[in-house]
């Protein structure tokens, strides 16, 4: 990944709050000289403690069907990619336009890469576990939780056979965020205002926000 310093991102606490927040990654795997990418919810099991590792470990399941699963069998290496928030921003928000009118459009960003060998777990036990983790991860802000337990045990089963899991150790755990960090104070913040006033801009105004504390 591309990264200049100013945009390099490695505290642990944000890498992982990107993670919580945008759970949907890009699993991308090599394997008989093919590529393959799938997007997959993920959950991550952080390293606090030294439990899961230095990075923490990266658990989810694919169809059994998919041949993704056959793919990390043959060749574990693989690179997880999530996408947090996302804008374009216009030249026109930067207070230096005004003045010299050296500007162009960009785009603003943050998004973690996570990279490690992958192992396809086929255990119930393990599944279950994670399908309930996942499950209370995303039902937790609705009124009435859904859990698997609340469908019926034979349909659960049933459909347990029909996936397998993905555990990913981490090796490493990169961050990129390109939030206006090299431009000056007036520019950033006439970037704040620029996103506050687009539709889906509040993420990523905030983040350019956050460098102006």
């Amino acid at each position: 990944m591309y990264s200049p310093a100013a945009f390099v991102e490695e505290r642990p606490e944000l890498l992982h709050g990107l993670i919580r927040d945008y759970p949907l990654g890009m699993l991308i795997a090599g394997a008989g000289g093919a590529v393959s990418a799938d997007l997959i919810p993920f959950i991550l099991y952080p390293g606090e403690g030294g439990a899961e590792g230095e990075h923490g470990v990266l658990r989810a399941h694919v169809a059994r069907a998919n041949p993704l699963h056959e793919a990390l069998l043959a060749s574990g290496e693989c690179l997880v990619v999530f996408q947090g928030a996302q804008a374009y921003v216009s030249p026109s928000w930067y207070a230096g336009k005004a003045e010299h009118h050296k500007v162009v459009p960009t785009w603003n960003y943050a998004m973690v890469q996570a990279r490690g060998t992958a192992r396809v777990v086929d255990d119930g036990a393990w599944l279950w576990r994670l399908l309930n983790d996942l499950t209370a991860m995303q039902e937790a802000a609705l009124p009435q939780p859904w859990q698997p337990s609340d469908a019926p045990r034979d349909f659960i089963e049933a459909t347990m056979k029909a996936i397998v899991g993905i555990e990913i150790p981490l090796a490493s755990l990169s961050g990129k965020w390109k939030v206006s960090q090299n431009r000056n104070a007036a520019d950033r913040a006439g970037v704040v205002q620029g996103l506050r006033s687009q539709p889906g801009g509040q993420a990523v105004a905030a983040l350019v926000a956050a460098t102006l504390k």
